[in-house]
């Protein structure tokens, strides 16, 4: 912290009572000065000399004979007049960044320039600035923070503008170039630990961090930090992942418990302020904030009822990134009186931000147009995109009072992003029966149409078989898909499917009768009985088994016939009634060929199950 001593004598002022001042002097004093309810009892040629100000009110003071003068609106009160009249007096007095500016904003007030005496007030201060505190990291940022005191005075005089421009210009300097101290107690550099390595037996220079500047920033109240960061943004040398984490770090220090979902108390005006001013610093450079952060920000912004402007803008800047986010830190609660737990419009909204960045909208409905900038969203990010969806789902699935639309309209809203399997879509699926055992048969089909049975992993397909919340359609459409894997892995062009089955698949033989079948689309609606799901895990259990012998070099014959016969007539009756129905030709096309089939179909309640199955 930088010091100035001005004047050689020493200290006289005395004090008597909480309300006065006098100098110790064989002179008798010949003026009061009234300072706010502080009585100074001065000689009136030590001023005069100096100050234009006390020149002009003793002067009027003399002509209603009195020797008392009033001054009430001298920034810095009596302190900072203290300070100009010991100067006048020529006494020692000590100036540093806590009182500088007062001082300065005072000798103002009182006129003491260089007209009157050279060397005055006015002079000495400024060469102290310009000299020594502003060329101090932190004595700027100490300095700085008085300025708000003492508005307008430090506006006018530009004291605050002089600090921003010190501050900003030593953060863009090169980092090899910083040789003053600053605060990091945030992250250790290996330097800093003493686990550097040494070359040639001598420690390298200890490294500068780029953020090094962030931590000494989060000591501003919000107005000046946001005044510190706008100078920074405009000299353009920051980079803009820097800024957001002088973003981030700012908001966790005036929120701790952010990072758990938790506002704590205090003035809600001023927290919402803060929190709409942060979200109007973001940098628009992607991926410059973490995503978690953003979503975090979001979740403060509900809390506090920030403005909807801000609101959009966090939803842009979150939807450029929604790959990055966690399932977790999407769980948003619904607000107070919803009947859900979790606010799914959110998840709604951002996944149309993500979409909408390769098609923006019209200029007039843009409010953030540099941030609505067509690109290219590449593969792996719809992907990723599609399997937060799915994750995201499985969680509110669990909600009882979760409508269907919503959970079918967010889906169908990543349906046609391609993902390497459907599982994490089965498990959201499943979830949602099991939680809503008592939807409508309608309701059971539109949700069971969002899943590709192609799609299925290998243990997906196994729980499926098993699983007696899925219709009968969706479970022998899992089996007939994994047979046909089965035996398309195993060097086969087609897969062994008994040959009255095959006269009833699309393709098959033409002298096969669809009209001789009696099941009705009922019967594929209704859930399985334990003897069919028994006897389809059987034929599941074959196809694996024919499988693995294929790949090992051994055909068993006769122990892969036994287990085939123990699920055909049951295979071949389940079979019969899939394509038996009135649209089997285009279920099965549509199941081939779309990324999400439209074959499954709706399951029926039921309450003779005996056991309950769940993906975990």
């Amino acid at each position: 912290m930088k010091f100035m001593k001005l004047g050689s004598k020493p200290d006289l002022f005395q004090t008597e009572g909480d309300n006065i001042r006098y100098v110790a002097s064989e002179l008798a004093t010949d003026v009061v000065v009234n300072v706010g309810d502080i009585k100074f009892y001065l000689h009136k040629f030590p001023l005069l000399s100096k100050s234009a100000k006390l020149q002009q009110l003793v002067s009027m003071a003399s002509d209603e004979i009195s020797d008392e003068i009033m001054i009430h609106d001298i920034p810095g009160g009596p302190a900072a007049f203290e300070v100009c009249a010991k100067f006048c007096y020529g006494m020692t007095v000590t100036l540093n960044p806590y009182n500088v500016v007062a001082a300065r904003c005072a000798a103002e007030y009182l006129g003491m320039y260089e007209t009157l005496e050279k060397g005055n007030l006015v002079y000495k201060i400024d060469v102290f600035l310009n000299s020594s505190i502003l060329r101090s990291w932190k004595d700027s940022i100490i300095v700085l923070q008085t300025t708000k005191s003492l508005l307008p005075w430090s506006e006018e005089l530009k004291l605050a503008s002089h600090c921003l421009d010190s501050i900003a210009s030593k953060v863009a300097i090169d980092v090899s170039q910083v040789e003053w101290s600053y605060t990091y107690n945030r992250k250790k550099l290996p330097s800093e630990n003493g686990n550097d390595s040494q070359w040639n037996g001598v420690r390298k220079p200890q490294t500068v961090p780029k953020d090094w500047w962030v931590e000494d920033l989060c000591e501003l109240q919000i107005d000046l930090y946001k005044q510190v960061v706008e100078t920074i943004k405009a000299k353009g040398r920051t980079s803009a992942d820097v800024i957001g984490e002088s973003l981030r770090a700012y908001v966790m220090r005036r929120f701790p418990g952010l990072s758990k979902g938790i506002i704590q108390g205090g003035d809600i005006n001023k927290s919402r302020s803060l929190i709409e001013a942060i979200i109007g610093l973001l940098p628009v450079n992607d991926s410059c904030v973490p995503c978690s952060f953003l979503l975090k920000l979001f979740q403060a912004s509900i809390l506090l009822d920030c403005g909807e402007t801000e609101k959009k803008v966090l939803m842009k800047h979150i939807g450029r990134q929604l790959e990055e986010a966690a399932v977790s830190d999407l769980l948003i609660r619904a607000p107070p009186g919803e009947p859900t737990i979790y606010n799914v419009d959110v998840m709604n909204n951002l996944v149309e931000e993500f979409l909408v960045q390769e098609f923006p909208d019209s200029p007039e409905e843009i409010e953030c147009e540099e941030i609505k900038v067509p690109r290219f969203i590449s593969s792996s990010s719809k992907m990723k995109v599609a399997k937060l969806v799915d994750g995201y789902l499985a969680e509110v699935a669990r909600d009882p009072s979760l409508p269907l639309s919503s959970f079918v309209d967010l889906a169908d809203k990543v349906s046609g992003f391609a993902r390497p399997n459907h599982d994490g879509l089965y498990r959201a699926i499943d979830m949602y029966l099991k939680e809503h055992p008592d939807i409508s048969k309608s309701d059971r089909k539109r949700i069971c149409r969002l899943m590709d049975c192609k799609k299925l992993s290998a243990d997906a397909c196994t729980h499926a078989v098993q699983n007696e919340r899925l219709p009968m359609r969706v479970v022998v459409q899992v089996l007939f898909f994994e047979q046909m894997r089965a035996a398309s892995s195993g060097g086969g062009s087609t897969p062994e499917i008994p040959g009255s089955i095959k006269t009833s698949l699309p393709g098959g033989s033409h002298g096969s009768s669809r009209s001789t079948t009696t099941n009705t689309e009922e019967d594929w609606d209704s859930i399985p009985t334990a003897e069919e799901l028994k006897a389809l895990k059987g034929e599941l259990a074959t196809l694996r088994l024919r499988d693995e012998g294929n790949v090992n070099g051994v055909k068993d014959t006769e122990k892969l016939t036994s287990n085939r016969l123990k699920g055909t007539l049951m295979s071949k009756r389940i079979f019969s009634k899939l394509w038996s129905n009135k649209d089997r030709q285009s279920d099965l096309s549509s199941s081939e060929t779309s990324e999400s089939p439209t074959s499954t179909q709706e399951t029926k309640s039921t309450t003779s199950r005996s056991r309950r199955h769940s993906l975990s």
